[in-house]
């Protein structure tokens, strides 16, 4: 089963970068298709990730990323202290509720995507030992950067999911889309 990623208007950059942002967030939704808190939470292989663990990270990675860029203080910033818990839900969070926020942020990040004057526009880096002092990057940066992000998580997702139950990304896809037909032939 191919996964297709349309192109839409082709002079339509913002939409273009937005829809593979949405295509990666997608396969790291689809990871927890189907599953529990406790199989969420789990750590099936070597890795100490947990698929829970990967949605509250790039939720919050995306929110990091989203400020910076409008510039604003992040209301979720992680200490080094708290860095870990990043990668972990807590007791009292929910898959459901990790997901209900990171839609929140995701449709955050396209109404501000859409809004700014230029994908040329910049904004500054944090001042950390990995990012060049006083580097810049700009609104088009952001969403590839997203894209990366997204992309290399949605892999470490991949292979905690077959090992937790076998399935694998396409038939999680295959999944996802009868899903969808049958709550739309519900709706009927």
């Amino acid at each position: 089963m191919v996964i297709h990623v349309p192109s839409g208007d082709p002079g339509d950059e913002r939409g273009t970068l937005l829809s593979f942002v949405e295509a990666q967030r997608g396969a790291l939704r689809r990871s927890v298709l189907g599953l529990g808190r406790e199989q969420a939470v789990s750590r099936p292989s070597a890795s100490e990730l947990t698929l829970g663990g990967l949605l509250k990270h790039v939720a919050e990675v995306e929110l990091n990323w989203l400020r910076l860029a409008q510039q604003q203080e992040n209301e979720r910033a992680r200490t080094p202290e708290t860095w870990g818990e990043a990668f972990v839900l807590q007791d009292g969070e929910s898959v459901e509720e990790t997901l209900e926020f990171w839609a929140g942020i995701a449709a955050e990040t396209e109404e501000f995507i859409r809004a700014v004057p230029s994908m040329d526009d910049t904004f500054p880096l944090p001042e950390t030992p990995w990012f060049p002092k006083g580097e810049r990057v700009s609104m088009r940066w952001f969403l590839v950067h997203l894209v990366e992000e997204f992309g290399r998580h949605a892999g470490h997702a991949d292979i905690v999911r077959e090992s937790l139950d076998g399935q694998t990304a396409f038939a999680l896809v295959a999944l996802e889309q009868e899903a969808a037909e049958a709550k739309a032939a519900g709706a009927a």
